[in-house]
């Protein structure tokens, strides 16, 4: 039968609460970056467990800003992964390294931790794993390799938010991580980032270069006799969060979890069903409920043809879409950097069989079976 009813791939959880708090600063009167960042971040930082949280306009601000405070520039180079937006690696260009990519492991589709030391030269000085889905690295693997050879981690985290890795939030481990409040993120607002670290020495020049090297912002001039006075201490760059967007945040680290719960729910709903179908690879399930974000379902086909398959779907009214074509596929990393395909196999091969379920809070349970009933037509079709 037929579904007339458009699932939609994502959409972010917003109600009332949200809007109420954006009100508020907007009838404030002070929309940019002020007090409701600075709650933010504090929030954030103690949700995480983690001592500093800078709020920044984007992930790939906050990338960007983590590659330059840790002291990454021209002709070095940092190990990251194909399998990724473009922005992770495009972060690595922004300050004149070279991104210098290893290949995944075909379950997790998370870099091969086995394959990184072989692509340590003297010119690596980070490496840049990103947490796939929602679903973290080899944190212990990639904090030994980074230790052993005196490198910076850095990790990716768009995805992860609230996974942990043996007990610890993702955003605690590494040296430096990178979130993004997209608008299709677990915690989102609208656009947006956040920067997470242990270090004291990172913390301070990073809240100082998100807003063009002032040493302070408009707000804590405010405070002041001398409004108008700032010092330029440090290079800069125009990556502030604003008091709309960290309002919003607010309200959505509050029912964090219980969105998560709702994400996890559903996962479990397609892992259990899904599995029916040898045709299909669901994705690795760590037993610890609280290791996977889940903010993509990414199924692997083995059968037929994976565009066929989502144009099926989307004919049925089930938006999804495909995570990710991998970088070296494409023509401006090829022509840059000389690669091409068949240098990294299992990243290839992930990209023709994978495709991204709908998945977010705002489903249903009856949602999720129509798409899993809407697989099971289109797969018998193939026998």
């Amino acid at each position: 039968m037929a579904n007339n009813r458009f699932i939609p791939f994502s959409r972010p959880w917003i109600d009332d609460t949200e809007i109420e708090a954006v009100s508020q600063v907007l009838a404030s009167k002070w929309i940019s970056t002020g007090n409701r960042v600075r709650e933010f971040e504090r929030a954030f930082a103690e949700y995480l467990g983690v001592k500093h949280a800078i709020a920044v306009s984007s992930c790939t601000a906050a990338l960007h800003l983590s590659l330059v405070v840790a002291g990454i520039g021209s002709d070095d180079e940092v190990i990251t992964t194909p399998y990724t937006f473009t922005a992770t690696a495009e972060a690595i260009r922004y300050v004149g390294a070279k991104p210098v990519f290893v290949d995944i492991h075909p379950d997790t589709l998370n870099i091969d931790t086995s394959k990184i030391e072989q692509a340590i030269t003297p010119r690596t000085k980070a490496i840049l794993p990103v947490h796939i889905a929602g679903i973290p690295c080899d944190m212990n693997a990639l904090q030994d390799i980074s230790q052993r050879h005196n490198l910076t981690l850095i990790d990716d985290a768009a995805h992860a938010i609230p996974a942990e890795y043996r007990g610890q939030h993702i955003g605690s481990i590494g040296d430096l991580s990178a979130f993004s409040f997209y608008a299709n993120k677990n915690l989102t607002t609208g656009e947006g980032g956040m920067i997470t670290t242990n270090n004291d020495a990172f913390a301070e020049p990073l809240r100082t270069m998100r807003l063009h090297g002032i040493d302070k912002d408009a707000w804590a001039r405010q405070s002041q006799r001398n409004i108008w006075h700032y010092d330029i201490t440090t290079e800069g760059y125009k990556y502030n969060m604003t008091d709309i967007q960290a309002a919003m945040g607010l309200c959505q680290l509050m029912k964090l979890n219980k969105q998560h719960e709702r994400r996890r729910n559903f996962a479990q709903i397609y892992q259990t069903e899904l599995a029916k179908f040898p045709q299909i690879s669901t994705p690795v399930a760590p037993d610890n409920a609280r290791e996977h974000a889940w903010h993509l379902y990414i199924i692997q086909l083995h059968t037929g043809n994976r565009d066929e398959f989502v144009e099926a779907l989307r004919e049925a009214n089930i938006e999804c879409s495909v995570h990710y074509i991998p970088l070296h596929l494409f023509n401006f990393y090829q022509e840059r950097y000389g690669y091409g395909v068949g240098d990294f196999r299992c990243a290839e091969a992930a990209f023709e069989r994978v495709v991204s379920l709908p998945l977010h809070p705002g489903l249903t349970e009856d949602e999720i079976h129509i798409v899993i009933n809407t697989i099971g037509n289109f797969l018998s079709q193939m026998d």
